[in-house]
């Protein structure tokens, strides 16, 4: 079972993470509780194609602020996350293509529910898999 952190991680807010030497580590995005991201650098881009689902349709999107993005559209669920730009959704679009009820909205049957199942278990629950990500580009802008 993991351990409170003393205190909020200060990349994602995590409250969970493990004692490694002398040092505090967050659970969902690898930071180092303590250490601050330098202020002078740039907020990491990281873009995300994401899956969202209203009733029996889902929407495939991207956006390289998926909880901004993601709070501006009505929808039921968010199924999943793959890192990816516009280039990514695109392919999507057109994978999926006589699945599209219109603009970015599919029908959730088949196909695209073992395409998102595949990318769940390849990547994990969204906004943990989003948090690692976060946390590794801050770490490779500070090295």
């Amino acid at each position: 079972m993991p351990d409170s952190l003393p205190s909020p991680c200060r990349v994602c807010r995590g409250d969970s993470g493990a004692r490694r030497g002398d040092a505090w580590y967050c659970n969902r995005c690898g930071w180092r509780l303590g250490d601050a991201p330098d202020a002078d650098l740039p907020r990491p881009h990281i873009d995300v194609v994401y899956y969202l689902r209203y009733r029996d349709r889902v929407k495939i999107g991207t956006s390289a602020t998926p909880r901004r993005r993601l709070a501006a559209i009505m929808h039921d669920e968010l199924l999943a996350f793959e890192p990816g730009d516009r280039h990514l959704e695109h392919e999507r679009h057109v994978e999926f293509a006589d699945l599209r009820e219109g603009g970015e909205w599919f029908t959730l049957t088949g196909p695209l529910i073992a395409h998102v199942d595949a990318v769940r278990a390849r990547i994990g629950e969204p906004w943990a898999a989003y948090d690692r990500w976060l946390g590794d580009a801050y770490r490779r802008l500070s090295s």
